[in-house]
């Protein structure tokens, strides 16, 4: 038998390996760490068990009729957005620049952060930060009382809660006082005659004298401590349905449309009157400088006045029906809050420094009472039809927070505890209803602090009654 040359040089060196010991064999690549045991599936033979073969051949049928309605049918930009991301929630269905295919020849890698960052989010995002903490509120009352013949009417101001920790009711023709602390009730006074009864009821900024205003056109002051009465002033021709206190001056609001400011140091009591209301004066407050009196009335006009004026800064006529919720911010100076009626229903938020409207909301239902956080940037408002409930707002968004129900009639009247936690409400359904919304944290605290050295020398003022 004729060998070539290379086929004897072949031989020879394979006899020398198997004399040596020697055998060749091919070893795969090694590994790397991490890589997934198993079967991954020959080059040409994909991997049935990492496809989805009903979404494949949904696709596959599919084409051709989504190709035939896109030429038919001309969609926006908004409207193809929406189908790609509803298909990808539903079908799986991915762009083909994200690695989506019909066919799977190995095993997907492990997901990463990139590949799909939104629905594994939760996975992967840190979760060893601090988180934002959420306060509790109660959507029950914690406590409820009777307030028998409370009479049902929109114009009249008959709560107010003292620095004192007392809270004052106009009951028909008498005052009752509750004590937070005790829970002793007593009644204050009660009108001389049967006819008449109270409209107005207005604490001291000492916590031991109120002002009661009364259906027969007078206003009379009481020592709360001794249960007995000071003095009694007149000036006005018709009910006094809104009192205000700023320091010694008293502010009275009454249906002969005038506010009267009373100085109850001095014998000659009225320092000034203010016209600029055609109507009943339903509202009335002072801002927590003293230097501003918000006025509200059944003109629809809310009216600005300064301190050492008689004419009012401004006139501000958007709202649409009587303007009696009034409150002004704890936080922020300048800054007033009214509501109005039933034909109105909104919440209007004022820079009265220049008079403009700040925001507006409909709430859909009557204002009745208004109410700052002093530990949150917050309102309270209370309403009446249809809900006859309470809402709480974030400032300055106007986002609704929470919705306490539980009245059965308008909710006319709100005041608030002297360290600013509880709210409570007063309704023609002869219920006085104690919410705890506003929960005081450590960072609220500060803004009640800012606010007491701001308007500290205010408030410590003492009221001497001649």
């Amino acid at each position: 038998m004729f060998t070539t040359l290379q086929e004897r040089q072949g031989c020879s060196l394979n006899r020398r390996r198997r004399s040596l010991g020697l055998t060749l064999t091919i070893l795969p690549p090694p590994r790397k760490p991490g890589s997934q045991n198993g079967y991954q599936g020959d080059r040409y033979i994909p991997s049935r068990s990492a496809m989805d073969l009903d979404i494949a051949r949904f696709n596959l049928l599919c084409e051709a009729k989504e190709n035939t309605s896109m030429l038919l049918n001309i969609t926006s930009p908004i409207k193809e957005e929406y189908r790609k991301k509803l298909a990808e929630n539903l079908l799986q269905e991915k762009n083909a620049k994200d690695g989506k295919k019909i066919l799977v020849f190995k095993k997907k890698k492990r997901s990463t952060l990139k590949e799909d960052e939104r629905l594994n989010y939760l996975l992967y995002c840190d979760k060893s930060g601090a988180r934002k903490s959420y306060r509790h509120i109660p959507h029950l009352p914690e406590r409820i009382l009777d307030a028998p013949e409370l009479v049902d009417d929109y114009y009249l101001n008959l709560l107010d809660w003292s620095s004192k920790n007392v809270l004052a009711v106009a009951l028909g023709t008498a005052v009752y006082l509750w004590n937070a602390e005790s829970g002793a009730i007593s009644q204050l006074m009660q009108t001389s005659e049967d006819d008449d009864y109270v409209t107005s009821i207005a604490w001291a900024t000492d916590g031991k004298h109120i002002a009661v205003g009364i259906n027969s056109m007078e206003v009379q002051i009481w020592d709360a401590s001794k249960g007995s009465q000071v003095r009694r002033m007149s000036g006005h021709t018709a009910r006094v349905g809104s009192l205000a206190w700023n320091g010694p001056t008293l502010s009275s609001g009454g249906r002969d449309s005038r506010i009267i400011n009373h100085d109850v140091r001095a014998r000659d009591h009225i320092a000034s009157t203010l016209k600029g209301h055609s109507q009943e004066v339903c509202g009335l407050s002072w801002s927590p400088s003293g230097q501003q009196l918000a006025s509200g009335g059944n003109d629809n006009l809310l009216h600005i006045w300064d301190v050492a004026s008689t004419e009012y800064l401004y006139r501000l006529s958007d709202h649409q029906a009587a303007v009696k919720a009034l409150a002004w911010c704890p936080f922020q100076a300048h800054l007033l809050a009214s509501g109005g009626g039933t034909a109105d229903r909104c919440i209007k938020v004022w820079n009265t420094q220049k008079g403009t409207c700040l925001n507006s909301l409909d709430t859909q239902s009557q204002v009745c009472a208004l109410v700052w956080s002093r530990h949150y940037k917050e309102i309270l408002s209370s309403h009446g039809y249809s809900k006859n409930q309470l809402c709480l707002w974030r400032y300055p968004s106007m986002v609704k927070i929470a919705e306490l129900t539980g009245h059965t009639a308008r909710v006319l009247h709100l005041a608030q505890s002297p360290e600013g936690t509880t709210v409570v409400s007063a309704a023609a359904d002869e219920t006085l209803r104690f919410w705890k919304v506003f929960v005081a944290s450590d960072k609220s605290n500060a803004i009640v602090r800012m606010h007491a050295k701001e308007c500290g020398s205010l408030l410590l003022k003492a009221v001497q009654i001649r």
